[in-house]
């Protein structure tokens, strides 16, 4: 072949022929040309990488990210990075930070889901871009290099609400899939913004989230309240009764977001649970709820069951809408309805209502558990200034120093991986390109959620 006469020749029957095969086989065709253009992205994707990681060392800021403020501190044992969600909560981080030994990014928006995406398009990604550059470690197994990390700690930083959750979990997504030796060697941390400022003359507390809160307020709610059934409770043990009502109201609500009557979930959790362990009498059972219905929800209003060998199907309206609410062997097996039937053999020792909140000596009669629950909040909300934050841009640069970047006084959550085999399938199936899985794993799993945020 190094004769060109003989190499044209060559070309010229080779060409003949690979045409005739390709045109006579076009599924063979179709897997070739897909290998090509799989190798040139490849090809592509590892130039970016290289230019992504090209500097003269690991701490030179002349191509790092116009938006990237960087710290002053070279050793990156000593040093950490913030990716922040928004502009607007990276103004204030910037400003409340302290520029010795923290580095603050922010992140535009929700970044590129990296499961789904094919390598050169998630390095074409500016944010993502910006966030490997600021790293200093590269991307990609010929060119990560984890000697080149230039901060020890990294920490994501969102709102306390779904989108910055969602957030969360597209950064996370990335570390796990490109980055995983930054988890495994326990650099990546997730902080902990507080949800709630509360205020009483010039004394202010951050709360980090409503359980927080919750106790913050029992704790001083019980000095001066009582609840009064067929017992009194006072100090330490009203404080359990009013979390076991919480608790109780929470998982009620999962159930009510599955179009279920709350209502009728209750009733069903009265009954004694030998009675869905022994069998599924569905005659009996319904008979039974029918009976708590009257004597615990009078005002449960018109309702219609249908009886059949494996379940009651209760049909009622609530607040104008249809709910039906189906009572069977499954739905007495959650961890939901078990934890609901515990919470009710300690709450049946106030008795039945009505109930009486004693605050500072005035008695405040209840109609049930929930109303004195909410009674009882109130009363202690009483002299306090409550704020919710909506997001980290509410804070100002000292609040958000103060509550979330201090080392001294901060929380965070360390990212570890206990289980590789089953992180990666849990990313896959909830983050990948296939809906059948995804699908199903909620279905298996929406009836053991305790605790759903939506």
């Amino acid at each position: 072949l190094g004769n060109s006469e003989i190499a044209g020749i060559t070309e010229s029957i080779t060409n003949d022929a690979v045409s005739q095969y390709l045109n006579e086989n076009p599924n063979e065709a179709a897997v070739i040309i897909k290998k090509i253009i799989d190798s040139a992205q490849a090809r592509e994707a590892a130039r970016k990488a290289r230019e992504l990681t090209r500097r003269k060392s690991s701490f030179e800021s002349t191509l790092l990210p116009g938006k990237l403020a960087d710290c002053q501190e070279k050793d990156p044992a000593l040093s950490e990075i913030y990716i922040v969600e928004g502009d607007s909560a990276g103004g204030s981080a910037k400003q409340g930070r302290d520029r010795k030994n923290q580095a603050i990014l922010p992140l535009k928006g929700k970044i590129l889901n990296v499961e789904k995406a094919r390598v050169d398009k998630m390095l074409s990604n500016e944010e993502i871009k910006s966030l490997v550059t600021a790293l200093g470690t590269g991307i990609g197994s010929d060119n990560f290099d984890i000697s080149r990390l230039r901060y020890h700690r990294i920490i994501i930083m969102t709102d306390a609400d779904v989108d910055g959750a969602h957030i969360r979990t597209l950064l996370l997504t990335f570390f796990f899939r490109q980055m995983p030796e930054i988890i495994e060697r326990g650099h990546l941390y997730i902080a902990q913004p507080p949800l709630f400022k509360i205020a009483k003359g010039k004394k202010l507390w951050y709360l980090l989230n409503e359980e927080s809160l919750d106790d913050f307020l029992l704790k001083n709610a019980v000095k001066d309240i009582s609840l009064k059934g067929d017992i009194e409770v006072t100090g330490a043990e009203l404080s359990r009764y009013i979390r076991l009502i919480g608790r109780r109201k929470s998982i009620l609500l999962n159930y009510e977001h599955r179009n279920m009557d709350e209502r009728i979930i209750q009733s069903a959790s009265y009954l004694d649970p030998d009675l869905f362990r022994n069998g599924f009498d569905s005659a009996r059972i319904n008979n039974d709820i029918i009976q708590v219905i009257r004597e615990w929800f009078p005002y449960l209003g018109p309702y219609t069951t249908e009886v059949l060998d494996d379940q009651i199907v209760f049909h009622t309206v609530k607040n104008g809408l249809r709910k039906q609410t189906h009572i069977d062997q499954k739905l007495s097996e959650t961890k939901g309805f078990e934890e609901l039937q515990k919470i009710h053999s300690q709450l049946k020792k106030l008795g039945r209502p009505p109930f009486t909140v004693i605050s500072n000596g005035t008695p405040y009669e209840v109609t049930n558990l929930r109303e004195a629950a909410q009674k009882i909040y109130d009363e202690a909300r009483k002299g306090y200034t409550l704020q919710r934050y909506k997001g980290l841009g509410e804070m100002n640069p000292d609040q958000l120093w103060e509550t979330t970047m201090d080392p001294e006084k901060r929380s965070m959550l360390k990212v570890s991986i206990d289980d590789a085999v089953e992180t990666d399938q849990i990313f896959t199936t909830l983050m990948g390109d296939d809906v059948v899985p995804r699908r199903e794993f909620i279905e298996k799993n929406a009836l053991k959620v305790t605790n759903l945020d939506i």
